[in-house]
């Protein structure tokens, strides 16, 4: 076998005891509150397959919690995470999940603060490394490696061209784009990764795009 980097052997600083199950948990908490714009005010966690029979024991639970408060893997506040929560008014709640998924260690997460929800599938794939594969049930393939834009569009004719222009005369190079929808005519969902994070103002010039919806940035983690 090949490896990359030497962390897809011995994994990422962290606290422990797991890769996969702690360090992995947590960079899926933190993205979630990257994506979600901020803490949310509750948060409903999904576990399915692996993370559901361990998570107490592995600390996948604080973990998420812990990414959620913006703790990254290697912040001893993690282990403190549920109290913490409470100080900072951050309810959630665990539902064990029988159902299985495509990957053994699966949370689902549904965010909400006020009016605003959002929720987010992430994927624990070993050595740290997760993956986010669908938002709102769009399926979508995110490592959370790279900035990233979400695109909430009218599924029709030209808007894909309008954000991509917008992006080519900014000089913004794309490194990996897909487009996602439920149902043909309804609203899709583009997602664009970047090789550089971009400024608010071409942010805004995507959001103001005939047929754009709504724009969520995801800055590297």
């Amino acid at each position: 076998m090949k490896y990359k980097s030497v962390f897809d052997i011995i994994g990422p600083v962290m606290v422990g005891p797991s890769s996969s199950h702690t360090a992995g948990a947590a960079r899926i908490g933190l993205l979630a509150r990257s994506l979600f714009g901020g803490q949310p005010d509750h948060v409903d966690i999904y576990l399915y397959g692996s993370f559901k029979d361990t998570y107490k024991g592995h600390g996948t639970d604080v973990a998420l919690i812990g990414g959620l408060l913006g703790f990254d893997t290697d912040d001893d506040r993690i282990i403190t995470a549920e109290a913490l929560a409470k100080e900072a008014s951050m309810q959630y709640h665990f539902i064990e999940m029988e159902e299985e998924r495509s990957h053994p260690n699966t949370a689902l997460l549904h965010l909400v603060k006020g009016s605003e929800q959002l929720t987010i599938e992430g994927i624990s794939i070993g050595g740290g490394k997760i993956e986010v594969v669908s938002i709102n049930d769009y399926p979508i393939a995110l490592s959370g490696n790279y900035p990233a834009l979400l695109v909430f569009h009218k599924d029709t004719f030209g808007t894909i061209a309008r954000v991509t222009t917008i992006l080519g005369n900014n000089e913004i190079n794309v490194s990996q784009m897909n487009v996602a929808r439920k149902e043909k005519g309804d609203i899709a969902l583009m997602t664009i990764e970047l090789d550089e994070a971009i400024d608010e103002v071409v942010i805004e010039e995507v959001r103001a795009a005939d047929g754009v919806d709504r724009v969520i940035e995801m800055k590297e983690s």
